[in-house]
């Protein structure tokens, strides 16, 4: 066969597109004409896609516009009005004395499936859980010293109760702190995790609350029964149930906090997992009762409960056993009424059933039913004879010009940097504003 002859008229450089596009506008011109305005259509509707943010990316739409430089040229002055900005939200709440229950009782549920393994939170979401969980029972032992803690794990299909009830925040941090003991392995089961953390709460009295926060990062949860009925048992003891889901939104978690009149919220970031969660330190607002639950449903006034203040040993007290871990010890606390002695305080006597408290812990209860009222944002010194100079709780020097910030009044900032109290009419700047209604719970001018 003779070898095939090469047409010395073609380019080697030229490609297959290029011919079939020649041959094409031969054919039809007409044809070639609507293609070009097609593709024409198609860069145009591409570039305004890019031109277009996704939903997401909203918030952040040249960001870089809205940074202003202070006098000395510095962005941190910027930044430190956003930090600001970020924390001032969270005091625009109302401040009314609302009917809330001081002694709580709370079970943390951790989920402890193999789905927390997943690095979508850095550097694990096991891990970010232990160090959030960690920081949760700190400060939530610090505003509710009349409260316990139980942890619960779930994993492998089953409920394992982690750590008892217990109102001494070292304990329940030591559990959690041992992280060899709580490797996630298998599925998580829901109800298991429920019904253990209704059962270790069904014998507490009628005057404390009983909570469930549950932080969930599995999307499928392996039940051996219907989930429903336990939801219904919990409603009818009470039980508020909370969740925090790290992965996504399920129907079932959305029902226990419906029903039961917790919160529910499906975390973002890191930072919004940790926001989420510290959502639910402050003491929940009491239930509203029926008039068909009983006679006594529509009595406003609280009822008493009997409380004990005890004496404490010092260390040159003669060794004793104590009756919480009949361990011999020098320090401690005696029970008024039997005098037996405890470790720490708040807690249950084990002899008589005393709730046994000291004063400090009642007193750092107290500003949850009465809080400090949100200071009002000054946008204008018009309307003040001769005001001060500097903030009356750190003695830092106030802007005597007011700087122009956008959409400040509507979200509760200040131009001046100034919040005044509504009681004493002291000003305060926003560090100071932020660490009287987090903190300190009491107006430095007033006392209130």
């Amino acid at each position: 066969m003779p070898p095939r002859r090469i047409n010395d008229n073609l380019d080697d450089s030229d490609s297959d597109i290029s011919i079939l596009g020649d041959v094409g506008e031969g054919v039809s011109k007409g044809k070639g004409k609507g293609k070009a305005i097609d593709r024409d259509q198609a860069a145009k509707a591409k570039s305004k896609a890019k031109e277009q943010p996704y939903a997401w990316e909203a918030s952040y739409t040249r960001s870089w516009d809205t940074v202003q430089e202070d006098e000395a040229g510095s962005l941190q002055g910027a930044v430190e009005d956003l930090i600001a900005r970020g924390r001032r939200r969270r005091l625009l709440a109302p401040a009314g004395a609302i009917r809330r229950t001081i002694i709580r009782h709370l079970v943390l549920i951790l989920d402890l499936s193999a789905s927390m393994m997943d690095r979508d939170m850095r550097p694990t979401r096991f891990d970010l859980m232990l160090q959030y969980a960690r920081e949760f029972v700190t400060e939530w032992f610090d505003q509710n010293p009349l409260g316990q803690i139980g942890v619960v794990g779930m994993r492998s299909g089953v409920g394992e109760r982690v750590g008892e009830m217990s109102g001494n925040p070292q304990d329940v941090l030591k559990v959690i702190h041992e992280r060899h003991k709580l490797e996630p392995a298998g599925e998580p089961s829901l109800q298991n995790a429920v019904e253990m953390a209704r059962s270790s709460m069904s014998h507490l009295p009628t005057h404390s609350s009983r909570e469930i926060v549950v932080i969930f990062g599995s999307l499928t949860t392996c039940d051996p029964g219907n989930i429903h009925d336990t939801l219904d048992e919990c409603v009818k003891d009470k039980i508020r149930i909370s969740v925090v889901a790290l992965a996504a939104e399920m129907k079932i978690c959305r029902d226990l906090c419906d029903k039961t009149g917790g919160q529910f919220g499906v975390a973002m970031n890191e930072g919004h997992f940790k926001d989420l969660l510290f959502e639910l330190i402050p003491p929940p607002a009491q239930r509203a009762v029926s008039r068909a639950a009983g006679a006594g449903a529509t009595n406003l006034a609280a009822d008493l409960m009997m409380m004990g203040f005890p004496t404490r040993l010092p260390n040159t007290s003669p060794p004793s056993l104590c009756v919480c871990h009949s361990e011999l010890k020098s320090e401690g606390f005696l029970c008024p009424r039997c005098s037996a002695k405890v470790c720490d305080v708040p807690t249950d006597c084990d002899i008589c059933g005393l709730m046994i408290v000291s004063s400090p812990h009642l007193a750092r209860s107290y500003h949850h039913l009465f809080p400090v009222k949100p200071y009002k944002a000054v946008q204008s010194l018009a309307d003040t004879p001769n005001p001060s100079s500097n903030c009356h709780g750190c003695s830092v020097s106030f802007n005597e010009v007011a700087l122009p910030k956008a959409g400040s009044a509507l979200e509760g900032m200040s131009p001046l940097g100034r919040y005044r109290c509504p009681d004493c009419h002291h000003d305060f700047c926003a560090d100071c504003d932020v660490f009287v209604h987090d903190v300190v719970h009491c107006c430095p001018g007033c006392g209130k």
